[in-house]
């Protein structure tokens, strides 16, 4: 508990906010650029490459081996952040939660508003009848032929609902995402380096009167912050008596 964060979200009626990959390595999900990260592990191509929409195209098993084995996680809980966002909507607070992130865990603790930029790993969808397909049908396809998900109605490749590198994000999610930093009397920024774009360009919509950022690392938004925080997220969020 950070007492002056507690006094911002007391005067607060209309919190944003917008979060990154360290929200989620308190649940056991490794981020990018840590050194732990996917970033720094040795593969056949450099990750980068091997999420891209190129690559998918072009060497569409690998892909999915790869994916299936870095992105797809098993048996990670929300955790104290994600938690309180979650009551922090419930009291009327929070009013949307923007997330680079695509685990879900946002929604598995409660909330609702949530505006996934990159997409999330849990929705799949036949690239060519559009049918939804849930993760565990992306994982099944492992120890099939070619290890390629095929659609079980017209036999498409069925993709991640993840925007992969040289892919535009989603129109109407940024739109939701601009349309709620705009009205935010706080922005929240938690668990991001603030390197990644175009989502990293959404703070500049932010009008509003404190611009909080928790980060174990220094971020290019600490200048202009009403408060920095260099701490965990769930550490920084964690109410006293409340998980």
């Amino acid at each position: 508990m950070v007492p002056a964060l507690e006094a911002i979200l007391a005067k607060s009626k209309n919190m944003v906010f917008f979060g990154g990959a360290g929200v989620s390595t308190e649940s056991g999900i490794p981020d990018f650029r840590s050194v732990d990260g996917l970033y720094h592990q040795k593969f056949r191509y450099p990750p980068e490459v091997m999420l891209s929409h190129s690559f998918y195209e072009t060497h569409t098993a690998e892909f999915f081996d790869f994916y299936r084995n870095k992105l797809i996680v098993h048996g990670a809980k929300p955790n104290a952040a994600h938690l309180r966002l979650a009551r922090l909507e419930r009291q009327g607070v929070c009013k949307a939660v923007v997330t680079q992130n695509i685990d879900g865990l946002h929604q598995a603790a409660g909330s609702r508003t949530v505006y996934e930029l990159h997409g999330s790993t849990l929705r799949n969808y036949c690239t060519r009848c559009g049918k939804f397909y849930p993760v565990e049908f992306i994982e099944q396809a492992a120890g099939q032929g070619d290890g390629i998900p095929r659609c079980t109605e017209c036999g498409g490749i069925v993709k991640p609902d993840v925007v992969l590198y040289e892919e535009g994000l989603d129109e109407q999610t940024m739109e939701n995402a601009v349309r709620a930093i705009a009205a935010a009397d706080t922005l929240i920024v938690g668990g991001t380096s603030l390197a990644v774009y175009p989502a990293a360009g959404l703070l500049r919509y932010f009008r509003g009167d404190d611009l909080v950022v928790i980060n174990k690392q220094p971020t290019p938004a600490d200048s202009m912050a009403t408060l920095v925080l260099n701490q965990p997220i769930g550490q920084a969020l964690r109410e006293e008596g409340n998980p």
